[in-house]
């Protein structure tokens, strides 16, 4: 059987020249070729540079509210634990679905859990 190669013509490969992110400038369009025949664009209303983090920062001089944090912990922990343990109680849950599911598949009629109370 033969192997059949893609057709591949001298146009398909095209160097891309990547700049650094660092630069402060956007890449200007006088190093597109086809941008140089082109008449400029008219400016257009330029966006502000990102805002940066210090907009959040707080002076040194006010304290930390630590009631404020420990109770965003607290409340963080007790999603985490929660989100856990509804996790956990769905795996078992569709382990022992499954479990019901290839006992009926197989043909058996004793699948259905009997849980019988104990008498005191």
């Amino acid at each position: 059987m033969k192997t059949q190669l893609p057709i591949q013509r001298d146009d398909e490969h095209v160097v891309v020249k990547f700049r650094p992110r660092t630069s402060a400038h956007p890449p200007s369009r006088r190093d597109d070729p086809a941008a140089a025949n082109a008449q400029p664009a008219a400016p257009t209303n330029a966006q502000p540079a990102a805002n940066d983090l210090s907009r959040y920062e707080r002076s040194r001089d006010e304290p930390d509210d630590f009631r404020h944090r420990m109770l965003a912990n607290v409340a963080a922990l007790s999603f985490t634990v929660a989100l856990t343990a509804i996790g956990i109680w769905l795996a078992v849950s569709i382990a022992d679905l499954r479990k019901t599911q290839d006992c009926v598949l197989m043909g058996r009629r004793d699948c259905a859990r009997i849980s019988a109370m104990p008498h005191s």
